[in-house]
């Protein structure tokens, strides 16, 4: 198995060769990957055309839910994109926030940095910015955000503790947020955790829904809910590229069911935790 580094490593190479593609070729290649159909990414893409704000250069089909549909963001609210990729929430959130909000989109791919940036200014969009950083450790200041979005990157990362921990900090006292990612019930095939490019891919970089929801709560966030809950259907054509007939047909017996969910959670009002910046190790 690898290790954070080189897991971190093999997301940010991924990613910056799907920076380079066009959502179109992503859907050709029926996952969204540099090579046809090894990959399993816009399998699990949900539909944005019609929804106000939807920028179609910054769609990638990278997505698994629709968060921002779901995260209660009001006009005039800081959102904050974790995994911002080419825009796509960030642009649909802008659309909610209005000119006197702003949105803050956080990746850690330069490429898809550089794509974000170009599209607004294409917009032309004073009040949406992009940031190069790590979930882990966010280039963000702790209370800013009234709430926090994210679609099918939190399984890319290696600490999901870490990740909500910083989630935590930068909300504000009362904030929210609503991210969609990818989960698993029951035993994943041995196989999958092992290989590298279905981590990129979101399956192997997925825990257990009950896990998840845990982490969660152990954070310290209040009135947890999920929003949506959608099972990804892998292709038999993807599943045979890493599993035996023997293994597709146990894995299609439905004892793992591999699901998109949405997630809201509340930060209380009042943080008894006193999280402090990055840097400072309390948090």
């Amino acid at each position: 198995m690898k290790n954070e580094t080189e897991i971190k490593d093999l997301v940010r190479e991924k990613y910056t060769a799907i920076a380079g593609q066009s959502k179109q070729k992503n859907d050709s290649s029926c996952c969204g990957a540099t090579t046809s159909c090894k990959e399993v990414y816009s399998i699990m893409s949900d539909e944005y055309r019609g929804i106000a704000g939807y920028n179609p250069d910054a769609d990638l089909g990278l997505g698994c839910g629709l968060p921002t549909e779901f995260a209660k963001i009001k006009e005039g609210d800081t959102v904050v994109d974790l995994g911002s990729g080419a825009g796509n929430d960030a642009f649909v959130a802008r659309k909610i926030v209005g000119e006197n909000g702003r949105v803050i989109g956080i990746d850690f791919t330069e490429k898809m940095i550089e794509l974000a940036k170009t599209n607004t200014g294409k917009l032309g969009y004073s009040n949406v910015e992009f940031r190069h950083g790590d979930i882990e450790s966010m280039p963000l200041l702790s209370g800013k955000a009234d709430v926090v979005v994210s679609n099918c990157v939190l399984n890319l990362v290696p600490n999901k503790h870490k990740a909500f921990s910083e989630i935590f900090r930068v909300l504000k006292p009362g904030g929210h947020f609503s991210i969609s990612d990818i989960v698993i019930e029951g035993e994943m095939p041995t196989e999958w955790k092992e290989i590298a490019e279905l981590y990129a891919g979101c399956v192997s970089g997925a825990i257990q829904k009950s896990e998840y929801i845990g982490m969660i709560k152990e954070t310290g966030f209040t009135n947890i809910a999920v929003q949506k809950d959608k099972t990804i259907h892998i292709p038999e054509e993807v599943l045979a590229e890493y599993l035996s007939e023997e293994e597709i047909n146990e894995y299609k017996s439905g004892e793992v069911r591999i699901t998109s969910i949405t997630v809201y959670a509340d930060k209380p009002a009042k943080d008894e935790r006193k999280c402090c910046d990055p840097g400072s190790g309390c948090c």
